[in-house]
């Protein structure tokens, strides 16, 4: 089975990093696919987006992410988020407790959706 490695990495902290079989993202340009082998590509994240990585042995990991890029070389896909957020690790109510407040805050109320699709994904 083909494979590529692929590292996670927020401003703070390496979230995740491994080999994988399939890398998704969302992107200025839309929702990506990434599989071994995929054409060099530069994508942009969009603010409260997620990427879903499925590890070579078939675990499923999904993020919510806010901005940063996404680097792909044939063997390597990369992922520069400027904050991130493991799925298991988000607190949903939090979360719905922003959207619930709608305060105004676009970026605060972009990584709430983020996070619940990423929960929503997981």
């Amino acid at each position: 089975m083909a494979e590529m490695t692929v590292e996670l990495v927020a401003v703070e902290q390496r979230l995740w990093s491994g080999s994988a079989t399939l890398v998704s993202a969302q992107t200025t340009e839309g929702e990506i696919g990434i599989m071994p082998g995929h054409e060099p590509v530069l994508g942009q994240l969009i603010e409260g987006g997620t990427v879903s990585i499925t590890s070579v042995a078939g675990e499923r990991i999904v993020a919510a992410v806010h901005g940063g890029f996404l680097s792909v070389t044939a063997t390597t896909v990369t992922i520069l988020a400027e904050s991130a957020d493991m799925a298991q690790d988000i607190d949903v109510e939090a979360a719905k407790a922003v959207l619930a407040e709608n305060s105004g805050d676009l970026e605060a109320i972009a990584v709430a959706k983020g996070q619940l699709r990423a929960v929503e994904r997981a």
